[in-house]
Order: C-alpha cells, then structure tokens, then sequence
C-alpha cells in the first residue's frame, strides 16, 4: 500500500503475529504493531521507519516486551531504532524502556521534563533522552521530520502528540484514546465511535480548555490520519469529526465543578 489513506484496513481483522503496514511511500513507512491483547483497554504501539533509522511509539508495558520486540525484527534490526518516543510515563504507554535500555543502553528517550522526571522509577534511570520541549522536533538522517506537540492535562501535564510530516499522521497517545470490546483496527462508524471516545475522555481528560487549546495547535497542520494509544484508528474521512469532537467535549472538571463557568 501507498499514499496516505488507510481506508483498505477498515475491514482487516489484522493478524497480531506480523506487523500491520498502514502507509508507505518512497523510503518511509507506519507500521501498527498488533499484540493480541484482548482487552477493552488494547493498546497500540507504532513503528515510523525512515530510511534506515526508525522511531518506536509508546513501546508498552514490560508483558508484551518479547512480543513487540518481535514484530520489531520483522521489520528492521532493534539496533537501528534511534529513540522510544513517550508521550507520558504510565506503564501501559512506558514501562518496557527498562527492556529496551537493557538490550540498547544509549538508546534516546523522546518525552518532556514532566514524564522525564518519573521514568526512572521503572528502574533506569541512566539514558539519553531528547527534551521535546526544549526540542520540538526530530529528523531523520534523509531529512523527514517529526514534529512534538504538546498537549497539557490530557491527559497528563506533560503529555504530547507526535506529527509526522511526511505522511501527515498525527500520533495522539491517550487522545483520542477509546475503550471499546468490539475492537477494530480503523474506525468504521465514528458516530458510533463516539461513545468508546466518551468512555476515555470525560474522566481522563482534564477539560474544556484543555482540549480546546490543544485543537488549536493543530488547526495550522494537515492530519490524513490520528493514531491513539487505545483503540481504534480514525482515517481521513473521520479527523474533522474528531477534531470538532475534541473541541466541543465537556470532561473532567467541566462535568466535576459545573457550577463554575469559564
């Protein structure tokens, strides 16, 4: 597959044993690494390979190491990897940098100040890392980019989304995260869709403002597809859906204090 669409994955009951390709062009390629992890609460990892170097997103936590390990050789040496991106430091999103950083010490750790500071309480706390607040961005040695952007309180102080420019997908870690039991790897009905985004965001997302301010980074930037952490993926067809959702949603203090108006 070519291009930037991942529509064609809409029907696929991927296969967890193999990587699952969602974009290709020229020498850069998006890969979903399927663990079967039955769960409503499914995480996602996702390989960006660029060349001959590639970035590893929100690796997982320390069960499903071997597994993901894995699916990374079927695509590339882990040696080649060049940073574990981590938009917050809960387990589910970073506890396997332990395991990664016992196989590749000087492997680069991509996160803020904010989760930098806890991430050593897995039980190493001696590695690079790459301060994406002071650093909004990476590129790889054939010039594509990535850009960081920062999205405060959603749902962690120091969380963030990554863009990559060159297949305009927008890794989102927990937002647009959704709890769903009838899982599928792309969104087929996002008016449906809604109510697993529901059960994520009004408790874990911080508010209105939250949101919106985050929204508002994003109006400048082209987005073909938005890669959650949890849940399903939403093509091109649903990021204008999502964004409006994001915008208008009313969640954590706003649903806590709502005799208080902002």
């Amino acid at each position: 597959m070519s291009g930037n669409c991942i529509s064609a994955h809409q029907d696929l009951n991927p296969d967890t044993n193999r990587p699952v390709l969602l974009y290709s062009h020229e020498n850069h390629q998006i890969y979903w690494l399927g663990i079967p992890e039955h769960t409503a609460f499914r995480s996602n990892t996702y390989l960006l390979k660029s060349g001959d170097q590639a970035l590893l997103f929100d690796p997982g936590h320390r069960a499903y190491f071997g597994r993901v390990h894995e699916r990374v050789k079927q695509i590339i040496d882990p040696d080649q990897i060049s940073g574990l991106v981590l938009c917050h430091q809960d387990p589910d999103v970073a506890a396997s940098i332990v395991d990664w950083l016992q196989i590749n010490p000087s492997l680069p750790i991509l996160t803020t100040p904010r989760a930098h500071i806890l991430l050593p309480y897995y039980g190493n706390g001696e590695y690079n890392w790459h301060d994406i607040t002071a650093k909004p961005s990476f590129s790889f040695a054939n010039g594509h980019r990535v850009q960081f952007i920062e999205a405060p309180f959603l749902h962690f102080a120091g969380a963030f989304a990554s863009y990559d420019e060159k297949s305009s997908f927008l890794f989102s870690g927990d937002i647009w995260a959704a709890i769903q039991l009838d899982w599928r790897l792309v969104v087929d009905n996002f008016r449906i869709h809604l109510q697993d985004l529901d059960l994520f965001h009004l408790d874990y997302m911080a508010s209105n403002i939250a949101c919106r301010g985050f929204v508002e980074k994003l109006k400048p930037l082209h987005i073909d597809a938005i890669l959650p952490q949890h849940g399903s993926i939403i093509d091109t067809s649903d990021v204008a859906a999502a964004l409006a959702y994001l915008e208008t949603l009313r969640c954590g203090t706003d649903i806590l204090y709502p005799q208080l108006k902002v």
